[in-house]
């Protein structure tokens, strides 16, 4: 939702769900762990509000767990932290689950998939930033691509989300569902001037189906 237009933001909500997405990604920043600010409680309940959609929250923002039971009750379905803002990672994902919502950790561009091995047994998704946090409209970054395969071959047939966000569009999600993410967190591309949200998701997901067929021929 960060790219959204916010004077219109429950609009574009409806407009995005009824053009067929899957969630809503909600961006949280505190202007500490990321150079931005954006959204907190209070908006995420009004988006609850607006939309059936799972809500998926990212937390980017140092000591997150004093902030999870307030996200939970505004309606988080997932809620996402930091590998590099946690220091007691594991406590926080337990505190995550204790609130009833499902678990993710997200990994900066320079952080090495290896480092989730003694959590991942925690988490329902591993969301991997395919740009350098805090600002939506990036370029995305195709040295990336090795860890999400990396990611892929340590979760194996476990049901486990491999999510990826920034610079996501029709060109760079070939590569990085080939790479083996399964969850594409779409921006800019969506909500643009260019194009209406239903047109431009009716484009997204040719793209992406079209490379789906690619890796399983029929």
């Amino acid at each position: 939702m960060l790219a959204a237009d916010f004077t219109r933001l429950g609009e574009q909500i409806l407009d995005a769900q009824d053009a067929g997405a899957d969630l809503i990604h909600f961006d949280v920043m505190d202007g500490r762990f990321v150079p931005n600010l954006t959204m907190g409680p209070h908006v995420l309940e009004a988006i609850r509000r607006s939309t059936t959609l799972p809500i998926d929250v990212h937390l980017m923002m140092i000591e997150p767990e004093h902030m999870l039971s307030a996200f939970a009750q505004a309606g988080a379905t997932r809620i996402n932290v930091h590998w590099e803002a946690c220091p007691n990672l594991h406590r926080t994902l337990q505190a995550i689950k204790a609130l009833g919502c499902k678990t993710g950790v997200a990994i900066n561009p320079h952080t090495p998939a290896s480092f989730l091995s003694e959590i991942l047994h925690m988490l329902d998704a591993v969301l991997v930033m395919t740009v350098n946090p805090g600002f939506g409209g990036q370029t995305f970054l195709p040295e990336t691509l090795p860890k999400i395969r990396a990611l892929r071959q340590m979760i194996g047939e476990r049901e486990i989300d491999i999510v990826v966000d920034g610079g996501i569009n029709t060109k760079t999600m070939e590569q990085v569902i080939e790479a083996g993410a399964n969850v594409l967190i779409v921006g800019t591309a969506l909500f643009t001037e260019k194009m209406s949200v239903r047109d431009a998701m009716s484009t997204l997901r040719q793209a992406a189906s079209s490379t789906v067929r690619k890796e399983k021929p029929v």
